[in-house]
């Protein structure tokens, strides 16, 4: 009975050896980590992160002056990295399922998941803040309190010159929190607590936006390249090829099931810091593909695809410059500048249209069903500029003299606004240059008028009449 044990165990041993193949390397990135799109580490976009997570490097700023100042701070955040949502919880459980199911073979990641892999994702903590995520805020704001000392300081934030608003979704309530926590650790504050205004009309705008509502999230029509393009010949292919490693029938390998395989990689990567199994499921030709499916629901939901979507953005982008108005004129009245720094957390679907109505990242073509070939060096990639804790910073400096300029940065790094001649942005534009590049929707883009849906004609009429 002994010997047959040893034998036993050994023949189990030798057929399952092929499996902890990828364990060696836990720690390593993914290869395909560069095409998660939303669910992307905001290490994976700014990778000197990954050997100082508090790194920080002044030079990038660069007034023009030796005397510019900064006076005000406005800093839109997306929440830190989160479960996954019910929604894509289910996706990954069916893909889960038909791995499970699957006639092993040599494929390492099949047999690995198959032996080894469990779900442990929790399916009620539905798109919750993570642990990770709770750190991407703290550090985030570590950071930018360097970048900027003498806005987001200690001082100023005692002194209520630090504002902060938040979307009510519970992950955006705790990455404020997370960031607050971030600033009081660092300077050892225990004697004073801080509030946070949760504003839903500025931070979750596109719920209140009807027409956006009824012709996009509730048409069926709105993302109508989306559903051919995973239909098409590229999704085709990721799917036979999952199939064929699988040894199930086409059928039973969907488009969503390909898109949570990947997801299942980059969830892990993201929370756990792990290399998972899921991540050798998809080579990076088969990763771009189902980038792109996303990165099409992105531009057509969010993006550039229907007007309606950035137009959406038009409360906030005019809160935006309000605060940077009021500033600028406080400043130049010689009085104190009353907030000196704006922290206002959201969403993806927060700061995705609001890019889109300023111009950034927009394609001389737009994405569809049957461009992707020709769509490999597109500036619109939610990968690059998406991931968790995602900002859009717009920092306002006094440079002596009535000179106001403004630098944006995404991600901590500058950025030009689009469509200012080359002189105007060099090296920081004057505010009153901004303002007059957007005077069109600083003097329009009303939220009230885009965003009001007339479901009949005698309602336009009347509506025309007065």
């Amino acid at each position: 009975m002994q010997i047959n044990i040893r034998m036993i165990l050994l023949v189990y041993l030798v057929g399952t050896l092929r499996c902890f193949s990828s364990f060696l390397n836990k720690a390593s990135i993914p290869r395909i980590a560069k095409y998660f799109g939303t669910k992307g580490r905001y290490e994976d976009v700014n990778p000197h992160l990954l050997e100082d997570i508090l790194a920080v490097n002044t030079s990038i700023l660069q007034p023009p002056f030796p005397q510019c100042r900064p006076i005000h701070l406005t800093a839109i955040i997306r929440h830190g990295t989160r479960y996954p949502t019910r929604a894509i919880f289910k996706h990954m459980q069916d893909m889960y399922k038909v791995v499970k199911s699957a006639t092993p073979d040599k494929e390492n990641w099949v047999c690995e998941i198959q032996t080894q892999w469990k779900m442990w994702y929790p399916d009620d903590m539905d798109g919750r803040l993570a642990r990770k995520g709770v750190d991407d805020h703290k550090h985030l704001a570590v950071r930018l309190s360097k970048l900027f000392p003498t806005l987001l300081s200690e001082e100023n934030l005692r002194g209520g010159l630090v504002k902060f608003i938040s979307s009510s979704k519970h992950r955006c309530l705790n990455s404020t929190l997370s960031f607050m926590a971030g600033l009081t650790e660092q300077w050892g504050i225990q004697d004073q607590t801080f509030d946070y205004e949760v504003n839903d009309a500025l931070m979750k705008y596109f719920v209140h936006c009807t027409k956006f509502v009824e012709d996009v999230i509730r048409n069926p029509s709105a993302l109508s390249q989306v559903d051919k393009f995973k239909e098409g010949p590229e999704m085709r292919s990721v799917r036979e090829k999952i199939a064929n490693q699988l040894r199930v029938p086409y059928k039973n390998i969907t488009a969503d099931m390909a898109d949570a395989a990947m997801n299942l990689c980059a969830y892990e990567l993201a929370i756990k810091t792990v290399n998972s199994p899921w991540c050798q499921s998809l080579d990076e030709v088969d990763a771009k593909i189902v980038e792109y499916a996303n990165d099409l629901r992105q531009f057509w939901k969010r993006g550039y695809g229907h007007d309606i979507n950035r137009k959406s953005s038009c409360i906030l982008f005019h809160d935006v410059f309000s605060r940077l108005d009021k500033a600028a004129n406080e400043n130049t009245s010689g009085q104190q500048v009353t907030e000196a720094v704006t922290i206002q957390v959201g969403h993806g679907e927060t700061l995705l249209p609001l890019y889109t109505l300023m111009g950034f990242f927009k394609d001389d073509e737009p994405l569809t069903s049957s461009n992707y070939a020709s769509q490999h060096q597109r500036s619109f990639r939610p990968s690059l500029v998406l991931p968790y804790a995602a900002n859009l910073l717009l920092a306002l400096y006094d440079c002596g003299e009535g000179n106001l300029r403004l630098q944006p940065l995404i991600n901590e790094k500058p950025v030009s606004f689009p469509g200012l001649t080359e002189s105007q942005q060099a090296p920081m534009p004057l505010y009153e240059d901004v303002k007059e590049h957007y005077k069109e929707l600083i003097q329009g883009c009303d939220f009230e008028t885009e965003c009001e849906l007339f479901s009949r004609p005698d309602q336009v009429l009347i509506k025309e009449a007065l």
